[in-house]
C-alpha cells in the first residue's frame, strides 16, 4: 500500500496511511516521518496491534525515550512506556494513572527544565463514551493573536510551577514531597518560540503550571496567560481526536497544548504513553532562562 498524508484540521494534524509499525521501517521512510513529525503538531496512525517492546522501538525512532518518574505507572516490560488508566488489579490497585476525570489544557513537562516535548498514545481499550483529546495549535494562535498581544508577548518570560498542577488535581492538601519539590523547582521559558524548520513563531503556555510573567505585577501577569489560553483554544485552532483501538498518535509539546474529556469510571480505557525528547534541530525546545522570581 502506497503511502499518504491525509492532513486534518487545517494541517495540525496529519493521518499517515500505509504504515505497519510493527514491522521495521525503511531508512526513507522513518526520515520522512521524522520531518512531517516537525511540520505537524499530531501525527495519527491508525489500527495498529503493538506489542509495548514494538511501541518503544517506533517512538524511539524520534529521539530518546524518558523512564517514567511515576514507576508504579510504568510498564513491567518496558519502563519507558506508562500506563494511562482508570483500570485497577486484583489487589485493587491501580495498574496506572490520570484515571477517568478531565485534563485541562496544558503542555508536557513545561515546569522542567529540559522538557521533553515529544509524547506518544497508544490506544489499547477505549471508554464507550467521552474521553476525547484535543489539541491547540500554537503556532496558528500566535499568528492570530492581535496586535496588542502580540506586543505584550514579545520578549516576555513566564515561571512555571509544578505545585500548581498537583493543586489542580489533588487539592492544597497533597503537597509535593521535598525530594520531589528538589527536582521541580520553578523554571522559567519565554512565551514565544520560533520553529527551527519554517522559522514560524509559536506561543509556549501551560495554564496549569504557569503563575506568572517576569517583570510584571502578579495581577497583570496572570491577565495577560489567561487571555492567551483563551485566545489559543479557540475552535479555529483545535484539532479533536476520537480514539479507536490500535490509534497511535504522535506530538510534539512545543507548539502544542492538549487536555482530554472525562469519561465515565464505569467504562474501561487503558493507553500507553511514552516521552520523547525531540532534536531541537527539527522541533521547537523550549530555552529554559535561570530560575528567578516574579516581579511584585
Amino acid at each position: 500500500m502506497a503511502l499518504e498524508v491525509h492532513a486534518l484540521a487545517g494541517g495540525l494534524a496529519a493521518e499517515i496511511r500505509g504504515l505497519r509499525l510493527w514491522e521495521p521501517l525503511a531508512e526513507a521512510d522513518v526520515k520522512w516521518l521524522r520531518h512531517l513529525y516537525a511540520e505537524h503538531g499530531v501525527l495519527v496512525f491508525r489500527r495498529q496491534s503493538l506489542s509495548e517492546n514494538e511501541y518503544a522501538d517506533f517512538c524511539g525512532l524520534f529521539g530518546p525515550l524518558e523512564r517514567t518518574v511515576r514507576t508504579d505507572w510504568a510498564s513491567t516490560v518496558r519502563p519507558e512506556i506508562g500506563l494511562i488508566t482508570n483500570l485497577k488489579g486484583g489487589d485493587g490497585k491501580a495498574l496506572g494513572g490520570l484515571g477517568d476525570g478531565e485534563l485541562k489544557w496544558h503542555s508536557d513537562q513545561s515546569y522542567m527544565m529540559n522538557p521533553a516535548t515529544g509524547a506518544g498514545l497508544y490506544a489499547v481499550e477505549i471508554a464507550n463514551q467521552g474521553g476525547r483529546t484535543h489539541w491547540a495549535n500554537m503556532v496558528s494562535a500566535y499568528a492570530g493573536l492581535p496586535d496588542r498581544l502580540k506586543q505584550a508577548v514579545e520578549g516576555k518570560n513566564a515561571v512555571f510551577r509544578y505545585q500548581k498542577r498537583l493543586n489542580l488535581y489533588k487539592g492544597d492538601d497533597k503537597k509535593v514531597p521535598d525530594e520531589n519539590k528538589n527536582r521541580t523547582p520553578d523554571v522559567i521559558h519565554p512565551l514565544v518560540h520560533t520553529h527551527p524548520l519554517s522559522g514560524k513563531k509559536a506561543l509556549y503556555l501551560d495554564p496549569t503550571t504557569s503563575i506568572g510573567v517576569v517583570g510584571m505585577p502578579e495581577a497583570e501577569g496572570s491577565r495577560l496567560l489567561d487571555e492567551l489560553a483563551d485566545f489559543a483554544t479557540r475552535p479555529e485552532f483545535v484539532y479533536t481526536h476520537e480514539w479507536q483501538v490500535g490509534d497511535t498518535l504522535l506530538w510534539s509539546n512545543g507548539f502544542t497544548m492538549h487536555r482530554r474529556d472525562p469519561f465515565p469510571p464505569s467504562e474501561r480505557r487503558l493507553m500507553k504513553r511514552a516521552t520523547i525528547h525531540l532534536p531541537a534541530t527539527l522541533h521547537i525546545v523550549p530555552q529554559t532562562i535561570a530560575p528567578a522570581s516574579v516581579a511584585a
